[in-house]
């Protein structure tokens, strides 16, 4: 039969045939046949390599650390959303999909690490002289550095300085590694010169530097945090779906849930009559003329 191709597809990642899968040039069953990781497989698919054995294990470290976090944007985005009963992987995507400036993996650190390289390179400075400019940059005009502080984590992120040490103790750091450090050194000085609190490093600075130091993008290293709390999250919706109350408002559980009447706090309008439509023009004119209405304004 002559079949007409309806889309060509062209790919570097990878193909298949009615016998194999190929990664990257990898028979996928093959690698693990021979006993290579996920880990191992990350490397492969997004820098096209198999890694050390110390590289792999800086990966398989970094990716336990970001697996489970409790109470987080994440994991309440996956409970409120499997709380409707929809189907699983709604729940996931959703939590996922939280991910952004302050919360989760991001990009948005590795690419500061990486403007503030070129431009040490462009402007022949060294980490050192680079990392206090990066940090009077954002702090100069009241921008928050990417990497430091953690709302739930006042005093430092537990999981951050393991993180840094755990690059040295694999010797698997780098100029990443280097200035983050120079970078925390500058910023706690800058607060304290400045008459404020201390605010440590997160496990997004720590995590995301050493994955730059092992070969991940900025954007790589993105996917990697979202499939390793993606598990977590779909425990949490999980365990909701078997352990927890559809809608998250049910009076009969010990512990007020997340949706009960209790949880709202209002702090809009005092109640008020609903004006007739003969009433209707007078009565938006003077709310126009009072101005009232402003300080509700979203």
């Amino acid at each position: 039969m002559d079949r007409t191709k309806v889309l060509n597809q062209a790919t570097s990642i990878s193909y298949k045939t009615e016998e194999k899968t190929v990664l990257r040039g990898y028979d996928l069953s093959e690698l693990a046949e021979e006993g290579y990781s996920f880990y191992d497989a990350m490397y492969i698919l997004f820098q096209n390599r198999i890694p050390t054995e110390n590289e792999e294990k800086m990966l398989k470290y970094e990716m336990g650390v970001f697996l489970e976090h409790s109470m987080s944007p994440s994991a309440a985005a996956a409970i409120g959303v499997i709380t409707g009963r929809p189907n699983l992987p709604t729940a996931i995507a959703a939590s996922i999909m939280t991910f952004g400036g302050v919360h989760g993996p991001g990009a948005a650190h590795g690419y500061m690490l990486n403007k503030y390289m070129k431009r040490a390179k462009e402007e022949g400075k060294t980490i050192d002289e680079i990392a206090k400019i990066l940090v009077d940059d954002y702090l100069d005009v009241g921008q928050p550095v990417m990497g430091m502080g953690q709302p739930q984590h006042v005093d430092s992120d537990p999981r951050a300085e393991p993180l840094h040490a755990k690059q040295e103790e694999l010797e698997v750091g780098g100029v990443y590694l280097e200035l983050q450090r120079a970078v925390e050194k500058y910023f706690h000085a800058r607060r304290k010169a400045d008459g404020k609190g201390h605010v440590g490093v997160n496990v997004v600075g720590a995590g995301n530097t050493a994955l730059c130091d092992i070969g991940f993008a900025p954007n790589a290293a993105w996917c990697i945090g979202s499939v390793s709390r993606g598990y977590s999250c779909a425990a949490h919706a999980l365990y909701n779906m078997k352990k927890g109350r559809a809608w998250a408002a049910s009076k009969s559980e010990p512990m007020v849930q997340m949706l009960d009447l209790s949880m709202i706090k209002y702090l809009g309008p005092d109640d008020r009559p609903v004006p007739t439509q003969e009433e209707r023009a007078e009565y938006a004119k003077q709310q126009k003329e009072e101005g009232e209405y402003k300080q509700w304004v979203i």
